[in-house]
């Protein structure tokens, strides 16, 4: 058999947790101007988008590397209100060994994991104590998730309560009022105080990019999110109607090239929710590579918010080594 190549510099033994490298986002002072500079071609944008599921694609041992590199960058989720602490500790020993030992010896590829655990508050200590001695962080959604429409000081207090729980990753929800009525001073206040409270946490921010209304609201909220401190941008909560689409990745990825090139900080990026065939990581993970270099195919640069997604995934590569496509069945999550 063949051994599948890394589609990227960097081994996949060297991606595995933890794997930080970039200094964190500081954020910047609020810059309104710039805010009200910003704009989004949506005609083009969506033209750009509808282009690359049928212009980039790789095949055969190229295209199981880059399947297996997808799988470091997923943020294996539960978030469900029947989760249930043995669910979250099979989670995690998916996260562990996210594909069967002799898939990986027939690719060639040292052992792997998924980028992070994302659980609710509830599930943080089982979750950090299932992955003990990993070093797979626990992500855990915050600030009244999905809505955000709890009381600010509750808000605050669950990011803080999460990061003494374990959380090493908050991901928090931001409030869609201040984008609908451009009230940018006051989601930079928010995301500024959440971006606190998370002290050595990373915060990931979410968007919600299905009820902001339009391509431009999505770019100038990446934006001020960035400018307030966020070490990752991110679509959705997976509770929406619409979650990650293409052309939404593109304004925000775009934003993120714009204000590392202002700036000289990388911010991570993010798509949450429909993200559930390995062609679709595929896509993704072209687009990222063509837009903002391999350096943001990293697990500290870029995560997908996905569970069905990593069993599509184990399916293909199965395909590769047999050639035989078993059913979904053999490769549960949890």
């Amino acid at each position: 058999m063949t051994h599948a190549p890394d589609p990227t510099a960097t081994s996949l033994s060297e991606t595995q947790l933890p794997q930080v490298h970039e200094p964190r986002n500081d954020g910047m002072a609020l810059d309104l101007d710039w805010v009200a500079r910003v704009q989004a071609n949506t005609s083009a944008i969506e033209r750009r988008a509808s282009s690359l599921p049928g212009r980039r694609t790789v095949k055969k041992a190229y295209q199981a590397a880059w399947l297996a590199k997808a799988i470091t960058l997923i943020d294996l989720t539960t978030l469900s209100g029947d989760d249930t602490a043995g669910r979250v500790k099979r989670l995690c020993a998916k996260a562990r060994q996210p594909v069967r030992a002799d898939l990986l010896e027939a690719l060639g590829l040292p052992p792997i994991t998924t980028g992070a655990v994302c659980v609710y508050h509830d599930m943080i200590e089982t979750a950090v104590e299932a992955l003990d001695g990993s070093g797979i962080p626990v992500a855990a959604v915050s600030t009244g998730f999905p809505a955000g429409l709890s009381p600010f000081h509750l808000r605050v207090a669950e990011i803080e309560e999460s990061v003494k729980a374990g959380a090493a990753e908050i991901d928090i929800v931001i409030s869609r009022r201040h984008v609908l009525t451009g009230n940018w001073q006051a989601l930079y206040d928010e995301m500024k105080t959440f971006r606190a409270a998370c002290g050595e946490a990373h915060v990931k921010a979410i968007l919600a990019t299905g009820e902001l209304g339009t391509l431009r609201n999505v770019a100038r909220a990446s934006l001020v999110c960035m400018m307030a401190g966020a070490d990752f941008i991110k679509t959705s909560t997976g509770k929406e109607s619409v979650n990650a689409t293409l052309p939404v990745s593109l304004t925000m990825i775009r934003a993120i090239r714009t204000y590392e090139a202002a700036t000289g900080m990388k911010v991570g990026y993010k798509p949450a929710g429909g993200i559930s065939k390995a062609k679709d990581a595929l896509v993704y993970l072209s687009l990222m590579k063509e837009e903002l270099g391999d350096r943001w195919l990293q697990p500290d640069l870029f995560r997908f918010g996905a569970s069905s997604l990593l069993g599509d995934i184990e399916r293909q590569l199965e395909h590769h080594v047999t050639g035989d496509y078993s059913a979904a069945y053999r490769h549960a999550i949890g």
